[in-house]
């Protein structure tokens, strides 16, 4: 495919957002914003896309209730046909996945290259959680004298799910899949910047036969619409991705009704390139983790630290790969960045340029905007900089890499560690001791050895530090969205005290 025979494609889809535009889809219908609407724009040329249903709590309120209304029918459903339903997901997420990636890059800035993949890694979370549904509920027998103990698990009930604008339609299906899989109902409120694939997943859920109320939808801003799902009492948790500051304010909100909260925040990651690594994968990977996905992701390796020995040769063949790396339209397929969200985050990461020279970090690489039709930044690279500045400490969540040498492995480890956050780290090294004695010590959630970030769908996801709380996949999902319960049974052995002889 070429760029016009996307932007062909594309023209098709957004006719019909631009007809009626991104209503809320509440109890199985299509509802109005209790607050009107708001306008979703192209980062691409900055244009209208269309108009978005913007909810308030009220929209909030009706959401809960219809989702808490169908919980007890979607938990009692037998675990092969809830099975069965999100494979019909997976099917028709495949189907549509062109449509999905198409309204994704123009709605995000985001590379087609890569949403093409996301939008069927969203059918891959599907199908996952659709094989463990027949043992969601799978306990343990644990006997004691005069007791026969076993465990099982149940669906918590309604929850609540905030997804974020940077691979939205990815990461919807990352949190609502297991969600749908243990049994619960969800009220989903995606992120207001990018609004446009979430109403496709409930269009796909409901046309594959899943049930009124079971996923609901609501559009609307954090401050109205995300304050009350995380407050409303038919909600029995809230799982979120997003920044540091957000997941804090969602814990203060949530407390009150007791929420359990699940958080997948922010990182200032690592990759650690030690002076033995191979050095051709390892510039591979650097550079993937931080350019690809627009630099938006929270698993980006922002920081690389690198060894004396190699740091000279290491960063001059690292600049002259991020000067040809080939930012323009996302739905050019030879594109590998494409524009930043919005103009407020175009604002704050192309604000770290002068933060970087005047804290006196050189610009290796980039430190300019480009095409301004669109909010457009180069790739950049910072150098000669040290973990005290702020381009090392702060989540600046851009295609921007800060580049700091070590000495020997001890110095790696503490500038590694020495951050608020802990979500991943990277560790490039063929000494096998040494990697193990990195892994052991790097505060951080998920660690890859000689690798990029590659998801393994059954291994936990998850941070340390201000980076959040809980894990994903796998039956990790499951332990979120299910309660645990324990069942004794009275053996003949078993002997009750007496009182009141």
């Amino acid at each position: 495919m070429t760029l016009s025979d996307n932007l062909k494609a594309l023209k098709g889809h957004l006719e019909r957002f631009r007809t009626v535009g991104v209503q809320n889809r509440i109890g199985g219908k299509d509802q109005d914003g209790s607050g009107g609407t708001f306008a979703t724009v192209s980062p691409v040329d900055k244009s209208w896309i269309c108009d978005v249903a913007l909810g308030t709590s009220k929209d909030i309120d009706a959401a809960a209730r219809a989702a808490h209304d169908a919980f007890p029918d979607w938990r009692d459903l037998p675990a092969k046909e809830r099975k069965s339903m999100l494979v019909r997901i997976a099917e028709a997420i495949e189907a549509r996945a062109e449509e999905i990636a198409l309204c994704e890059c123009w709605d995000t800035g985001q590379a087609h290259r890569f949403m093409s993949k996301a939008a069927l890694r969203g059918a891959e979370n599907f199908r996952y959680f659709a094989d463990q549904a027949d043992s969601a509920r799978d306990g343990y027998n644990l006997p004691s004298p005069g007791l026969a103990n076993v465990t099982t698990r149940v669906p918590i009930g309604p929850v609540g799910i905030i997804t974020p604008w940077n691979t939205p339609f990815m990461l919807s299906t990352w949190k609502i899949a297991p969600a749908l899989a243990a049994g619960c109902t969800v009220v989903h409120k995606p992120a207001e910047l990018s609004p446009l694939t979430a109403r496709l997943l409930v269009e796909i859920a409901e046309d594959a036969g899943l049930p009124a109320g079971v996923l609901n939808t609501v559009n609307g801003h954090g401050e109205d619409a995300g304050k009350a799902l995380c407050e409303h009492p038919l909600l029995k948790a809230i799982a979120f991705v997003g920044e540091s500051a957000t997941g804090k304010l969602i814990v203060r909100q949530g407390a009150d009704t007791l929420k359990r909260v699940h958080l997948e925040l922010g990182g200032k990651n690592p990759v650690i390139v030690f002076g033995d690594a191979d050095l051709e994968r390892a510039l591979d990977a650097v550079i993937f983790m931080i350019y690809s996905i627009n630099g938006e992701r929270c698993t980006s390796s922002s920081r690389l630290l690198v060894d004396e020995s190699i740091r000279e040769e290491f960063e001059a063949r690292l600049t002259e790969r991020v000067n040809r790396i080939k930012v323009g339209h996302p739905l050019d397929p030879a594109t590998e960045i494409g524009p930043l969200i919005a103009e407020d985050h175009f604002r704050k990461v192309t604000s770290y340029f002068d933060i970087a020279t005047s804290e006196g970090a050189t610009v290796a690489a980039g430190g300019a905007v480009g095409d301004p039709a669109g909010y457009y930044v180069q790739p950049t690279l910072f150098t000669n900089a040290d973990n005290g500045m702020r381009i090392a400490q702060e989540e600046i969540f851009g295609p921007v890499l800060t580049s700091i040498g070590f000495s020997d492995e001890d110095e790696a480890l503490k500038l590694a560690n020495d951050t608020d956050y802990g979500l991943a780290g990277y560790v490039w090294t063929n000494d096998l001791a040494r990697a193990l004695r990195v892994t052991e010590k790097l505060e951080a959630g998920m660690i890859w050895v000689n690798a990029e970030n590659v998801r393994h769908l059954p291994t936990p996801f998850g941070g340390t530090k201000a980076s959040g709380m809980g894990r994903d996949g796998g039956d990790w999902s499951f332990e979120f969205y299910m309660e645990q319960k324990h069942i004794g049974f009275a053996t003949g052995e078993h002997k009750i005290p007496r009182l009141g002889n």
